[in-house]
């Protein structure tokens, strides 16, 4: 069975650090192989891990097929031989882990991105949206900030409004969400155990293949 290489994006919050090792850390508890790279902040980076283990399947740990998927990953493995899965995202799972942690009472939800300006990145979050039935508020990059989403739908008679956080771990984009002025928060992706499976299936999927 080759290795799972899992390719996070990096964070400088020691909470956000220690949430993505312990996702890791489930993921081998299955009697998988996993080593932990990186694609921007945090060392290693993947393109060093993918050398040092020739025989591996990446799964990147990120939500949609970004730039990060697209070219970081992608000349990480180049002329390698080393599939790449699928995102964890879009997928079912995150959408209805989602949908789990929003409180009954909400009647306005406001999907929380980090952002982008990689038109495939945004029109994966704002499909999600739709399936969400949210409106979408980004945290950097362009378009409409998270706490105005939020202010405008308390405007428009929202009683409850609740923040849906499509962010993997915690961190500094995490964090702010706090102040966003939302009723409720759900927490991030990786603690919830569905995601763990979603990180196995990727792997297992492709690397049954290949057999």
């Amino acid at each position: 069975m080759p290795t799972l290489i899992a390719v996070a994006h990096g964070t400088r919050s020691p909470a956000g650090q220690a949430q993505i090792r312990d996702l890791v850390a489930r993921v081998a508890a299955r009697g998988i192989d996993v080593r932990l790279g990186y694609v921007d902040v945090q060392q290693p980076r993947v393109a060093d891990v993918v050398r040092a283990v020739p025989d591996a399947v990446v799964v990147p740990l990120l939500l949609s097929a970004g730039h990060h998927v697209r070219v970081d990953i992608a000349d990480a493995v180049a002329g390698t031989g080393i599939p790449v899965t699928a995102p964890l995202g879009p997928d079912d799972v995150l959408l209805e882990s989602l949908i789990r942690h929003l409180p009954p009472d909400a009647d306005a939800v406001v999907l929380a991105a980090a952002g982008s300006s990689d038109p495939l990145w945004r029109a994966d979050v704002e499909s999600l949206a739709v399936r969400l039935g949210a409106s979408v508020g980004y945290v950097s990059g362009p378009g409409p900030r998270v706490a105005d989403v939020a202010a405008d739908r308390r405007r428009q008679g929202a009683r409850s409004v609740a923040i849906a956080a499509y962010l993997l771990a915690d961190g500094l984009f995490y964090r702010s969400l706090r102040k966003a002025g939302a009723d409720h928060v759900t927490p991030p992706l990786c603690l919830d155990p569905a995601v763990t499976d979603l990180v196995a299936r990727r792997f297992l999927t492709t690397a049954s293949a290949r057999l």
